[in-house]
């Protein structure tokens, strides 16, 4: 499978993997550890998300090719 061909949705599925061995290191060490760790994996997929995911429209360019 090539990476182009993955969607912004298949790969946050991929990337909620990583919540395992966050999980994994709250329960076997600190707990408050774990959580501050499964968060920061959140806010991360959150972003990267949001940055990969298409946009719609021309980004207010003009029929000629130039901003206006």
């Amino acid at each position: 499978m090539a990476f182009e061909s993955l969607t912004p949705r298949r790969a946050l599925i991929v990337g909620l993997l990583a919540l395992l061995p966050v999980s994994w290191y709250g329960l076997a060490g600190s707990l408050s550890a774990g959580v501050v760790s499964a968060i920061n994996v959140l806010i991360i997929l959150t972003c990267l998300f949001i940055a990969f995911t298409p946009v719609e429209g021309h980004h207010a360019h003009g029929s000629d090719g130039s901003s206006s």
